[in-house]
């Protein structure tokens, strides 16, 4: 990852992002939980360098079904009384005060949809563009069959979380798959490095605790990429006008702003 952090490409913060949510018939899903980590190369690694998770509470004209429940393990009771959607993404936006940042997200689409339908809460979080983790992985692992994190997780022996489907635990194993993906995009030449150099800078972000997560003790290391990451035109399979398709697939691989955005699905 050293010779990863000389490409101005990467002079930006990753931030990992999850929802779990309810899907009420005949409207668009409604989040009761989000999770997100944020993350910056330091020294051949990515670590982190801060993380926020929160309950939300839903509409009251959306109720929690037992399917709701067991997948998730959550209640209408434990959802009653926390804060609401608006207030929570308004919090979360807060944080995100040192750009240039990428949302990384398995299966992008849901994630980009709900965030959307909070623009008005949280502008920074919706203009910020979308890597999805699924289209890195069908261009990194051709023939896979199946990309369902659940798969993904199992082909490279990341173990699976017993809390699955919950916010922060789905956060921490999509960041590790990520780090094993832009590997293996590298070790693979799918990409090569830009030439010229640049130091990133770290994003100001508060633990969950609320407390700035800028001090070592802080600090937790997701993962190592040992190779550079860049852009290979002739190994560019995800070409195209898809919304949802990889910001590693073209050549604004890691820039600010006027990519795919979050956008309503």
């Amino acid at each position: 990852m050293e010779e990863l952090t000389k490409d101005p490409r990467f002079a930006l913060t990753l931030i990992v992002i999850d929802f779990e949510g309810l899907t009420p018939a005949g409207r668009p899903a409604e989040p009761i939980e989000v999770a997100a980590l944020a993350l910056g190369p330091d020294g051949g690694r990515l670590l982190e360098e801060g993380r926020f998770e929160s309950l939300m509470r839903p509409p009251a004209d959306v109720p929690v079904t037992t399917m709701d429940t067991a997948q998730t393990g959550l209640t209408a009771a434990a959802l009653a009384t926390v804060p609401p959607a608006a207030e929570v993404m308004a919090r979360l936006d807060a944080h995100l005060t040192r750009p240039p940042y990428r949302l990384v997200a398995h299966h992008a689409s849901t994630e980009a949809g709900l965030i959307a339908r909070q623009t008005a809460h949280c502008p920074v979080l919706a203009s910020t563009p979308l890597l999805d983790t699924i289209r890195l992985a069908k261009a990194i692992l051709p023939g896979l069959g199946s990309y369902r994190l659940d798969n993904l997780l199992s082909h490279y022996g990341i173990p699976k979380p017993p809390d699955r489907h919950r916010a922060m635990p789905d956060v921490q194993v999509t960041a590790q798959l990520l780090t094993l993906l832009l590997a293996g995009g590298c070790a693979t030449g799918r990409w090569r490095p830009a030439a010229r150099s640049r130091t990133p800078t770290s994003p100001t972000w508060k633990s969950a605790a609320g407390c700035p997560s800028s001090g070592q003790s802080n600090v937790r290391e997701v993962g190592d990429i040992s190779a550079r990451v860049g852009y290979s035109e002739e190994n560019d399979d995800l070409k195209g006008d898809h919304p949802w398709r990889s910001p590693l697939a073209h050549p604004v691989l890691f820039a600010s702003a006027s990519s795919s955005r979050c956008r309503k699905a």
